[in-house]
């Protein structure tokens, strides 16, 4: 297969074919055939090419470009095509030698210099086409965030997020049209958020917490009444000591063995950007549990299985990292360990004297680190104050080599 770019994908703004360079625009008016949502061909007409609409489903598009291979082929995204945009998607799938990419403005550096912000102090955010509750992890004191939306409703579902966790007096702004002659602004609070906005639009917010306001730090260790929880639970220290270990990294897959009401799974994905888990657990109860700790808490592609260790282990992706903190068995650990990833980690938590000897056993032959954890909380004694220890827990740690 050639190596010569065959492939375009532009990027176009409100302004149309007016806003290309020469070159590019030179390059979509000689196309055979172009690609893109009804919104992007009503942005370039007037052309002589076949017209091909976005596929159902959307995932068919990789298919319909390899197939027109030899052919003169543009494919028009908004703005930055690689970007939060279907580029970054056909450049995973096609040998990135034979595209040639044509970028626009972005959105997110529109929306700044409509806002008067850095960029480079903004956290820049989709929801487009993705469950909106993964927004709440950003939403922090005098946080600003822009984001791109899924539609004319996601603004007023962003701002009941805010107001719920005290940040109600958060300024609002909606960009719709940016660059082009419909252009809209639509300004407001999020604790009285009423406007009707135009379905393709980009939302800013200056975030504001009252004194009151939830502080959900994506740094491991949120409070225990966050979550849901019938008590069995990894306890706030030991979870941000386990979340250490365990290194959230960018895009990495956990497994979470025993996942409980998830509360490690979940601090794993706010931790790092698209960090993925994967959580077993039995019980249907905690499993409801999970799954509300995730939506709440801004993970809600948090994956729950219904399932012991280790057979249901079989046939999943390779993770980067496994926590043990429920069911540990010889069988687990070395269905774990084998699944892992060069360089993953795994830590497994132990409070029973049993699952402790498993530990020790497995220290023996396999080294890592072991420690223990203890933690104690002043509670009241009468009209006094004393030390409560809670139950130690025995960590061991290692990384795969």
């Amino acid at each position: 297969m050639s190596d010569t770019p065959w492939l375009h994908i532009v990027g176009i703004g409100e302004d149309g074919l007016d806003g290309l360079a020469p070159a590019t625009r030179a390059i979509v008016e000689a196309a055979e055939i172009i690609i893109g949502g009804d919104r992007h061909h009503d942005l370039a007409p007037d052309l002589r090419a076949q017209r091909l609409a976005w596929p159902h489903p959307f995932d068919a598009l990789i298919d319909t470009i390899k197939n027109l291979h030899g052919q003169r082929v543009v494919v028009l995204a908004t703005g930055d095509p690689l970007w939060y945009s279907v580029g970054a998607k056909i450049g995973r799938s096609i040998d990135p030698a034979q595209i040639t990419y044509h970028p626009q403005i972005s959105a997110f550096q529109l929306a700044a210099a409509r806002m008067g912000w850095s960029l480079a102090d903004v956290e820049t955010l989709t929801v487009h086409g993705r469950p909106v509750e993964q927004m709440i992890a950003f939403i922090q004191p005098d946080q600003r965030l822009v984001i791109l939306t899924t539609g004319a409703g996601t603004p007023s579902q962003i701002a009941e997020f805010l107001t719920k966790r005290g940040f109600g007096d958060s300024r609002m702004t909606v960009l719709a049209a940016m660059g082009g002659p419909q252009e809209r602004r639509f300004d407001g609070l999020a604790r009285d958020w009423r406007h009707t906005v135009p379905p393709f639009n980009t939302l800013a917010i200056d975030c504001v917490a009252a004194p009151g306001a939830a502080l959900i730090p994506r740094v491991p260790g949120l409070a225990d009444d966050l979550f849901q929880h019938d008590g069995t639970m990894t306890k706030r220290e030991v979870r941000a000591a386990t979340l250490a270990k365990l290194m959230p990294m960018r895009g990495a897959l956990l497994w979470d063995v025993g996942t409980g009401c998830g509360s490690v799974a979940v601090e794993w994905m706010r931790a790092a950007r698209y960090a993925r888990a994967i959580g077993l657990e039995p019980r249907a109860d905690r499993r409801m549990m999970a799954a509300a700790n995730a939506s709440a808490l801004g993970t809600p592609r948090l994956e729950l299985i219904d399932g012991e260790a280790p057979n249901a282990l079989e046939n999943l992706e390779k993770p980067d990292a496994v926590f043990i903190g429920g069911g540990l068995s010889e069988a687990t650990f070395t269905a774990c360990w084998e699944a892992l990833r060069p360089l993953g980690r795994l830590v497994a938590n132990a409070v029973t004297l049993e699952s402790e000897a498993q530990l020790l056993a497995l220290h023996t032959r396999y080294g890592g680190d072991l420690v223990r954890l203890q933690v104690h909380r002043a509670e009241p004694v009468g009209s006094y104050h004393g030390w409560r220890p809670a139950m130690p827990v025995t960590q061991w740690s290692l990384i795969k080599r």
